[in-house]
C-alpha cells in the first residue's frame, strides 16, 4: 500500500505536464532562432539596443534556450536552468514586450501576457521542484 497521498501524485503529474509543456514551448523558440537564421538578426538588435557583443550575447542566449529547454526536459539542472530561463524572459519583457501593452493578439499585438504566463508557469516548476527535492 503506498503511503503517499494520491492528491500529491496527480500534482506531481500536473507540474510534470507543466514542466514537459514550458521546456517544448522555450526550446521550440531557440531551436527555431538557431537553424532559421534568426540569430543573426537577433545579435543585431541587441546591438542596436545598446547591449554590447550583440550578437555573441544572441548566440548564448539560443545556445542557453536550446540546451536549457533539454535539460528542464529531462528534469536534470532545474534550479540552475529556471533562473536563466527567467532572466531572458524578464529582459524581454522589459526590453520588447511591455511597450507593446498586455496583449500578444486581439487587444494589442506582441505584448507581455505569454512572457508573463511562461514566468509564472517557471516559478511553479522551480518551487515545485525544490520543495520535492528538499523531502528526498
Amino acid at each position: 500500500m503506498s503511503t503517499v497521498p494520491a492528491t500529491s501524485i496527480s500534482v506531481s503529474r500536473a507540474v510534470l505536464a507543466l514542466r514537459v509543456t514550458v521546456a517544448v514551448l522555450l526550446g521550440i523558440h531557440g531551436f527555431y532562432r538557431a537553424f532559421a537564421g534568426g540569430v543573426a538578426g537577433f545579435g543585431s538588435y541587441l546591438t542596436i539596443s545598446g547591449i554590447p557583443f550583440g550578437l555573441s550575447l544572441a548566440w548564448l542566449i539560443t545556445v542557453f534556450e536550446m540546451a536549457g529547454s533539454l535539460l528542464l526536459l529531462a528534469g536534470r539542472f532545474v534550479s540552475a536552468v529556471v533562473p536563466g530561463f527567467l532572466l531572458i524572459l524578464v529582459s524581454g519583457v522589459v526590453m520588447v514586450h511591455a511597450r507593446e501593452g498586455w496583449f500578444v493578439v486581439g487587444g494589442g499585438r506582441n505584448g507581455a501576457e505569454y512572457s508573463v504566463l511562461l514566468i509564472v508557469s517557471l516559478l511553479i516548476v522551480l518551487l515545485s521542484h525544490r520543495a520535492a527535492t528538499s523531502h528526498r
